[in-house]
């Protein structure tokens, strides 16, 4: 009812609730933290721009045409390894891919531009959020082997006091935490 109503609808789950009350209040407590990208819509999406990342630049991709109605006020219909397509390099400061990984993100391939896609995609010093379920039947590839993501520092998430934390839940969904590193001059 509160969905047809236009009001907030969490998913209640633990992994949700990590989500939605320590990894989004830190970093909308960031001043640096300009511009959003959140990867993924669904009917329990749809708040978090005005929830979470109020007066924020926020913007949303799904390839799903649908998903449209649960997007942010901008948003780009195309799978995430198309990025580059729609985003000028360095443009975000916080990229949160949460859920997508095993779920669309599916072949190594895919993975590894879409995660090459992000790095390019964020500023200097910008946070990419990865969630994903940690049981084999959605993990496509094991996530230490994809070299994209080696580009990134993992970064220890001040919160939660570590770089990867595993939810408690039966399908061990888990959020792993990255930052593109500073530009060095030489």
């Amino acid at each position: 009812m509160g969905f047809l109503l236009g009001r907030p609808t969490p998913l209640v789950a633990p992994d949700r609730t990590v989500l939605e009350t320590i990894i989004f209040p830190y970093f909308q407590s960031l001043t640096e933290i300009r511009s959003v990208l959140f990867v993924g819509c669904d009917w329990y999406t749809r708040h978090y721009e005005s929830a979470y990342f109020p007066g924020k630049d926020y913007w949303t991709i799904d390839p799903a045409p649908g998903a449209r109605k649960f997007a942010g006020r901008r948003h780009v219909v195309a799978p995430l390894e198309e990025l580059g397509r729609h985003f000028p390099p360095e443009r975000f400061d916080l990229i949160v891919c949460n859920g997508v990984f095993g779920y669309g993100l599916n072949e190594p391939r895919q993975c590894e531009e879409a995660f090459g896609e992000c790095y390019c995609r964020l500023r200097a010093n910008g946070y990419l959020v990865v969630g994903w379920d940690d049981v084999p039947e959605r993990t496509p590839v094991p996530m230490g082997v994809i070299r994209s993501l080696k580009a990134f520092e993992k970064i220890e998430f001040p919160p939660l006091g570590t770089w990867r934390y595993l939810t408690d839940t039966a399908y061990r969904h888990t959020y792993d935490f990255y930052r593109r590193p500073a530009l060095t001059r030489a």
